[in-house]
């Protein structure tokens, strides 16, 4: 009897824990409980029961519920971040496309299988092998292209000169000179093709800038001064160095138009020289080309040490580069004319 009066009393307290909401004990439900409740079993041992059972209850779901919640907040917070703050645009060579990503057109794919991408190529089968690789509908420019073994950000290792192109550019230079006095019927006499002074340096302020050499005589060079942000950036500001400030106006306009080309070290220490047209023949390049690589090391810097030359390339406009056999070139000695 006592065992089953234990198993009696052993259900109704689980049924009360399970079922008995905490705003249903209220007086009368006591008493009633009371009234149902067998002889034997104390009244007080369950209800002691009831009351710590219902609360653990609800403060643990309240939990799970808080975490759940917490944890759906932490994902919408980490998907609206994800969607309101886009990825940073790439500048510089960042957003520049990779190597393996980039596309070239079909011509360019196909005049590239003419020559061997590592290989050194002496001077005279470069520019044959150049001259093949030319086949657009216009004309286009010849370059060389040296990297070397210098510094330009050190005043001792900079790199800026003049060399004459023996057989020409094959360009149509356009010249304005800057003079006064007797040296504008001068420059007027030697074929400039615009002479000026104190008008012309309005007309620059102003913007104009159809010219592609702007030679200026010493006395004008004070006025000239305050046009180095205007022509600077475009290479074309006046400089001893460049052969393009000089008191001789009329030899310096007979060089630039017969082919005398201003070059200079970018930053990174590679020197960019044009030195004719595709349609010139293989003789007059490689005249032009021996001349940039002897004025090229003539002027080399004083800071200079080591091996000055790196490498050396020369391309078309649209063409692929072709690398040279640096000793060759520096040692190639043009054939003996008759």
């Amino acid at each position: 009897m006592a065992a089953s009066c234990t198993t009696h009393s052993s259900l109704m307290i689980t049924y009360s824990a399970t079922s008995i909401r905490s705003q249903d004990l209220t007086i009368p439900s006591l008493v009633s409980f009371a009234k149902l409740r067998p002889n034997n079993v104390p009244l007080y041992p369950p209800l002691l029961l009831l009351r710590p059972l219902r609360p653990v209850v609800v403060s643990a779901v309240t939990t799970a519920e808080a975490d759940v919640e917490e944890e759906n907040e932490t994902a919408a917070a980490a998907t609206a971040t994800a969607v309101i703050d886009p990825p940073k645009a790439k500048k510089g060579k960042a957003a520049l496309l990779l190597k393996r990503d980039r596309t070239r057109s079909k011509r360019f794919l196909e005049i590239q299988k003419l020559r061997e991408t590592k290989k050194e190529y002496d001077v005279k089968t470069a520019i044959s092998l150049l001259k093949q690789t030319a086949n657009t509908k216009f004309v286009e420019s010849v370059e060389a292209h040296f990297r070397l073994n210098i510094d330009p950000k050190y005043n001792d290792q900079q790199l800026r000169a003049t060399v004459s192109l023996p057989k020409g550019t094959g360009l149509t230079v356009k010249v304005a000179v800057l003079a006064q006095g007797e040296k504008v019927d001068e420059a007027k006499n030697a074929g400039a093709d615009i002479v000026g002074s104190d008008d012309l340096i309005e007309q620059i302020k102003g913007g104009f800038m159809e010219f592609d050499k702007l030679i200026a005589s010493p006395d004008m060079m004070v006025k000239v001064a305050g046009l180095g942000k205007i022509l600077g950036p475009r290479g074309l500001m006046p400089n001893p160095k460049a052969g393009t400030v000089t008191a001789n106006i009329p030899q310096a306009i007979e060089e630039f138009k017969k082919g005398k080309v201003e070059f200079r070290a970018d930053k990174t220490g590679i020197v960019h020289i044009p030195f004719g047209k595709v349609n010139f023949t293989e003789e007059d390049l490689l005249i032009n080309f021996l001349a940039a690589v002897k004025s090229v090391e003539t002027n080399k810097p004083k800071g200079a040490k080591g091996v000055y030359w790196k490498s050396a390339h020369i391309c078309s406009s649209m063409g692929p580069s072709i690398k040279l056999n640096i000793r060759e070139m520096i040692d190639f000695k043009p054939p003996a004319s008759n």
